[in-house]
């Protein structure tokens, strides 16, 4: 068999049933190979695309997303949301149509090191010189990807690689575990039993998508209140309510897998007689917790998903307090709805909710600027994706197309504003094609908001320039693109349009248009 055909039926043997693709010339025998192993390549518009629906894929699975593109400009389109992957800690493979080996350093068709693009941006970036190398390159791509702290890994394919022919067997893969030492689980449990105000903050691998019911277990056995951190507002973000303004009094903290960065003002927000464990299979991540603690920080190798149970059985409680009862309390507090006439973010989701609420089992998907806050802060559903802490916005609508095919009984219900959805539209086109059903809720309010809110409070009411976007027909768009479209403009309609929406059966955008306000501030 060809080099293609042992990296697809390693592939296969790990599980993987779905690529998410965009094709070109050096990839061509990667897809044959595909088509004899009966792995579903999903053809996307836009390399970064593929690798935003790869992220949403392995979180919503708990699978590892494969992603394969082309040479070139190719892999370049692909690497911004490698940057997303890795600050969401998300296991993605990324596979890399190449240049032939047999022509290095002879000026051949889009020859570059792609490896070296790729390097800082992912746990592992290889490239194999030869077919036979491709199954333990791939076994081991994916175990890198898995373990750990999950996150993307590349693999640039040279096509005379792929094209030759190799006898080399197919390899099974398996996720590497790295156990809390039984010292570190005493000295944690003995912390939190002891502590009067303890916090456990969590990062994305164990949010309530990708590990249900945990931080609920987390908080009955320990005592503790359990919140997970994935937003680049940090402390700021709207939807942890008025949590920033206690964290200073917290006299224990755990970070299982929260790394003590910006979003904790690198380690600022704790009080300075806090007691802090910080649990991470990062190298660096365990040396930045202490870079920004110093002696305060008691650090710990191991896999967060790997340690939560351990935790859970060593548990000693920690009866519940009226500190806790009020930061639980803080944490579910929100603004005051805003003083303003007509359709408001917070009227769109509150519509949103109603659905949810309707549904046994819904995925919000939340991104954007000043509505994705407002969509985090104000909606609630059993698994939820955002856009995460790298800040990169315009991934949503792959997300929702990602996530519908993955759960094709779930309804899939995407936020985003009129800015963001602009990134990726023509996966619109790729959704209805794909038979891909969710709804996706555009909140219009003609503008770049989060840019223009930044322009008013520093610069000025009369300074703003560059944000101002048109009142697009973008459900007039969706429709042409084969996908259901409507238009609201009262909020008296949002119910209808939204049961319509998603009568369709299609691919839908609800295009909606509101009032342009910040994000909400905390209560």
């Amino acid at each position: 068999m060809r080099g293609a055909d042992l990296l697809v039926e390693t592939l296969k043997a790990a599980g993987v049933r779905r690529i998410f693709s965009l094709s070109g010339n050096q990839i061509m025998p990667v897809y044959d190979a595909c088509l004899s192993a009966g792995i579903e390549i999903v053809h996307t518009r836009h390399e970064g695309a593929a690798v935003f629906m790869a992220e949403a894929h392995a979180q919503i699975t708990g699978e590892v997303g494969v992603a394969l593109v082309t040479a070139g400009a190719g892999l370049g389109n692909a690497i911004g949301p490698l940057l997303c992957a890795r600050e969401s800690d998300t296991p993605v493979l990324l596979l890399s149509g190449d240049s032939p080996v047999a022509q290095d350093g002879r000026g051949a068709f889009q020859e570059m090191d792609q490896t070296a693009l790729t390097a800082s941006l992912t746990k592992l970036s290889v490239r194999p010189v030869r077919a036979n190398d491709l199954d333990m390159a791939t076994a081991r791509a994916m175990r890198v990807a898995a373990s750990g702290r999950p996150g993307p890994v590349h693999l640039a394919l040279p096509f005379d690689v792929l094209s030759a022919n190799t006898d080399a067997p197919v390899p099974t893969t398996a996720r590497d575990m790295m156990v809390l030492a039984p010292e570190a689980i005493e000295a944690i449990a003995a912390d939190m039993a002891a502590a009067a105000r303890p916090v456990i903050l969590t990062g994305p691998v164990l949010s309530e998508t990708r590990a249900p019911g945990l931080a609920r277990q987390l908080g009955d056995a320990i005592g503790a209140t359990v919140l997970c951190m994935e937003s680049p507002r940090g402390l700021r973000d709207p939807a942890l309510g008025g949590f920033g303004a206690m964290l200073g009094e917290a006299d224990m903290v755990l970070c299982l897998g929260k790394r003590v960065d910006f979003t904790l003002g690198a380690g600022s927000a704790f009080a300075d007689d806090a007691r802090v464990h910080v649990v991470t299979p990062d190298e660096g991540e365990r040396a930045r917790a202490h870079r920004n603690l110093g002696d305060r920080a008691a650090t710990h190798a191991a896999d967060p998903r790997d340690a939560a149970p351990a935790l859970i059985a060593a548990a000693r409680g920690n009866p519940s307090s009226d500190w806790q009862s009020n930061l639980a309390a803080r944490v579910a507090a929100r603004a005051d709805r805003p003083d303003v006439d007509g359709l408001t973010p917070d009227l769109i989701c509150a519509a949103v909710q109603r659905r949810i609420d309707a549904h046994p089992d819904t995925i919000v998907i939340c991104d954007g600027g000043e509505f994705g806050q407002w969509a985090q802060a104000y909606t609630s559903a059993p698994r939820r994706i955002v856009n995460g802490i790298s800040g990169a916005i315009g991934g949503g609508p792959c997300y929702g197309l990602a996530a519908a095919l993955a759960q094709p009984d779930a309804q899939v219900i995407v936020m985003v504003g009129d800015g963001t959805v602009g990134f990726h539209f023509a996966e619109f086109e790729t959704a209805a094609r794909a038979g891909a059903a969710f709804t996706v809720v555009i909140g219009n309010d003609r503008r770049w908001n989060a840019e223009h809110v930044i322009q008013m409070r520093d610069f000025g009411s009369d300074r703003g320039i560059g944000c101002d976007l048109s009142g697009a027909r973008y459900d007039e768009a969706v429709a042409a693109l084969g996908g259901h479209g409507e238009h609201v403009t009262d909020a008296a309609d949002l119910d209808a349009a939204l049961d319509r929406a998603a009568a369709s059966g299609k691919v839908a955008c609800v295009n909606v248009a509101m009032h342009g306000l910040p994000a909400p501030a905390a209560p």
